[in-house]
């Protein structure tokens, strides 16, 4: 692996700004992160075979199981990315297999803010990990969910973000600004551009003393089979890949940026004709 691959830095943050006090790249390798999940016959490998910029990226697997109650999870994960209060720029480039089966209409996510609850002092509810932003493909569509407040009584709601393509790489950017009470935001760009701004939202449970840091999980999580219990469809197994991972304090930081045909090398003389990506311009975002 080579050493620029990753980087990861930690930045003072900016006296005009609760930031998210970190900058994190990863170029589509198992290198660099904080943990990899993957749950019963769910696998994440490092592959060749389909990347976005570089020569790497990730790909991670899900297959249904009629007989396993357990969760789906196949992701990497970055610890305490965000707490009640920060802002920050969050973004990965991700391709469903070209066969993804569109017609189901259970939810697959793939990426989520997450946090070990338990001890919080809110929690009546019992629960362990609690997820505040999830986003997710529902048949063609990428979702993305706010929620937060008090967390076992949580104020949520849902946006459609637009259609997405199996076999065709998408790049996501999210800027967040944390809060529990009605002065968080949200900004969200699909393939460059600027699909969602939603400000005096409630995005985060409330934590005054920032005790609690959130984890930024990318991957598949087959959420839907776990949920409803059973699979809809027939396509028991599920592929995606996950390329150009994020974290910062500005869009530049976080973008995957353009799509880039792979410097070749002998091997890789016979591989397929890369894809080009055709993003616009990213609008601006208002403080």
């Amino acid at each position: 692996m080579r050493a620029f691959k990753i980087t990861a830095l930690a930045l003072l943050a900016s006296p005009l700004l609760a930031s998210a006090t970190m900058v994190f790249k990863n170029s589509g390798t198992k290198a660099g992160w904080d943990g990899i999940n993957q749950e019963h016959q769910g696998t994440v490998s490092q592959v060749k075979d389909e990347t976005y910029r570089s020569d790497t990226a990730l790909r991670m697997v899900q297959v249904y199981d009629a007989n396993y109650r357990g969760r789906y999870h196949s992701e990497v994960y970055k610890k305490d990315v965000y707490r009640e209060g920060d802002e920050g720029y969050y973004g990965f480039a991700f391709r469903l297999d070209p066969g993804w089966d569109t017609s189901s209409k259970q939810s697959f996510n793939v990426a989520q803010f997450i946090a070990d609850l338990t001890k919080h002092p809110d929690n009546r509810c019992g629960d362990g990990y609690i997820p505040s932003m999830m986003l997710w493909v529902e048949g063609d569509r990428l979702q993305i969910r706010r929620k937060g407040g008090d967390m076992c009584a949580a104020s949520m709601e849902k946006y459609t973000l637009g259609r997405v393509t199996p076999g065709a790489w998408h790049r996501v950017v999210l800027r967040a600004r944390w809060s529990s009470t009605k002065t968080g935001s949200y900004r969200v760009w699909l393939d460059g551009k600027e699909v969602l701004a939603r400000d005096g939202i409630v995005n985060a449970y409330r934590d005054s003393q920032r005790r609690f840091g959130f984890q930024f999980r990318v991957g598949l999580y087959a959420n839907g089979w776990h949920d409803k219990g059973r699979i809809e469809g027939t396509q028991r197994t599920r592929r995606l890949w996950i390329d150009e991972v994020g974290i910062g304090n500005t869009y530049a930081e976080a973008d995957p940026g353009k799509r880039q045909p792979r410097r070749r090398n002998v091997q890789d003389a016979g591989a397929a004709k890369e894809g080009e990506g055709s993003p616009s311009t990213p609008l601006g975002f208002d403080s």
